[in-house]
């Protein structure tokens, strides 16, 4: 059950009305790695999580994001009240109003015309808010750690938004809803190592022999670290296949039925290495001079130029 609380969780004030802003704030609201996504994504985990403590959790940070999300929603808001109020009643020649909201390079004038200024579920590029955004798998220690990775990246991209703007006010929200990324991380990373046996994720053990073999997959220039180290790692300088002792070839055992029939098939479409057709493409090929031949004379069987 959810109450409505009509004050924002943090006080937002703007110094004026900014539309190209505001339209780069939307990828707060209706992006990948905005609140509603943020939202969306741990309510699904808490609702299907069985654990009373990750349930509360879940839900409860869930909630504070779509107080986020009322926050960055407002921001947007009033960003684009002056912009709003002249495209509603056209009040500035057609140039001047066309400029403003076109100024600085940014995207302002779409959303104003299509949403009137108010925060649509869309991304700073115009792209619609999917629930394809939304991760969830339904094991607690693959989710966590991917809410510890999305809410790094929200982080990040508050960080480049409150470099983008010098409006004092902005810029403490934008800072606020930044801090809460770093406490929801951690949250999420206390919540992951309270589940004890929590890697490798899920319950089927890795096969031994590969779980700590490390592959170097490059000609040259590889760099050895802890995370390939032969502490840590069998590390294989120069793998080759196949890395199981077969002889890597593919291998199936087809019913008799559609046996017949594939055969058929693969002798219908057989290719004959022996023949060297001209195409189409060489018909209108340039000679290394540059002058287009007018026949091939080594095939009988191309007409006349």
């Amino acid at each position: 059950m959810f109450k409505h609380v009509k004050s924002l969780q943090y006080t937002v004030r703007v110094a004026e009305p900014n539309p190209g802003l505001a339209n780069l704030l939307l990828e707060q609201f209706g992006g990948p790695q905005g609140e509603l996504a943020a939202a969306c994504r741990y309510f699904t985990q808490g609702l299907g999580d069985d654990d009373p403590g990750r349930k509360d959790l879940l839900l409860d940070i869930a909630t504070e994001e779509l107080s986020h999300l009322e926050i960055i929603g407002t921001i947007v808001a009033m960003l684009n009240k002056g912009a709003k109020g002249e495209l509603a009643e056209g009040t500035q020649k057609e140039a001047d109003l066309y400029r403003s909201l076109t100024g600085n390079g940014n995207d302002s004038h779409i959303t104003s015309v299509l949403y009137g200024g108010g925060p649509p579920l869309i991304n700073s590029a115009g792209v619609p808010w999917t629930a394809a955004y939304i991760d969830t798998i339904g094991e607690p220690t693959a989710d966590l750690r991917s809410n510890i990775a999305a809410e790094a990246r929200a982080k990040i991209v508050y960080e480049r938004l409150i470099n983008l703007t010098d409006d004092v006010g902005v810029r403490d929200a934008l800072s606020f809803l930044m801090t809460r990324e770093v406490a929801h991380q951690l949250s999420f990373e206390k919540a992951l190592y309270a589940i004890r046996n929590n890697f490798p994720p899920g319950k089927l053990p890795p096969v031994p022999e590969f779980a700590n073999t490390y592959y170097n997959m490059s000609d040259e220039g590889e760099v050895r670290g802890s995370w390939n180290s032969d502490e840590n790692f069998n590390y294989v300088a120069n793998p080759q296949p196949a890395v199981d002792g077969g002889d890597g070839l593919a291998v199936l055992t087809i019913p008799e039925a559609q046996k017949v029939d594939y055969e058929v098939m693969a002798q219908r479409t057989q290719s004959d290495p022996s023949v060297n057709p001209t195409t189409g493409a060489e018909l209108g090929a340039t000679s290394p001079t540059g002058i287009a031949q007018d026949k091939d004379a080594t095939d009988p069987n191309l007409p006349p130029a």
